[in-house]
């Protein structure tokens, strides 16, 4: 039986560059591999999903908060990929482990856990609710070499727990930080 993934980690983790790499993989060995993102990303390009490490691919899809996922799309398809999934409805990851079930293709979803103030995105709660397989996809502090947690928002180069939940920016924006770090950083702006 095919399976519904949750690959999560904090910013700067290498998500996407991962799943860029599990896309190369399956056509390496002529399978197709599905790519989703959602429409609301538009960092890189509408259409592209990329790495910061420079790979990028056009996605096969781009997902709204009304999405209702055309099955027939999936014919022919070896495996599902998905990046920024924290900003999917619970309702399309729904349809996504009904994808993985009923049509035996298995989805990999990438995404954060938790959103700056480290509340958990409703799509990535749902994945944590739902996911046949949790993976955590590890990176270091920005700060020290401890385990990253917690994404660190910056505003005008100052941490910050100001502003809009969905906030979409790179490291210009938010870092990867420990626990340890991310209260620290925090209480010296002033933002604890």
């Amino acid at each position: 039986m095919a399976k519904l993934y949750f690959r999560y980690g904090t910013v700067g983790s290498a998500k996407t560059l991962n799943l860029l790499a599990v896309a190369h993989n399956y056509e390496q060995q002529k399978k197709r591999a599905f790519v989703i993102k959602p429409e609301l990303d538009v960092r890189f390009g509408r259409e592209l999903v990329h790495s910061r490490a420079g790979v990028e691919k056009k996605a096969d899809l781009l997902c709204g908060a009304q999405t209702v996922l055309d099955r027939a799309a999936f014919q022919g398809v070896d495996c599902i990929l998905v990046d920024e999934a924290q900003f999917l409805s619970p309702e399309l990851i729904d349809q996504l482990r009904a994808v993985s079930q009923e049509q035996g293709i298995p989805v990999i979803c990438y995404g954060l856990r938790t959103d700056f103030r480290r509340q958990l995105f409703p799509g990535a709660r749902r994945l944590l609710e739902l996911a046949d397989s949790i993976e955590e996809i590890k990176t270091t502090c920005n700060f020290c070499n401890r385990k990253a947690i917690f994404n660190l928002k910056l505003q005008g180069g100052v941490p910050t727990l100001g502003g809009p939940t969905i906030d979409l920016g790179a490291e210009e924006k938010y870092l990867p930080a420990c626990s340890s770090c991310y209260t620290k950083k925090l209480r010296e702006a002033g933002a604890l």
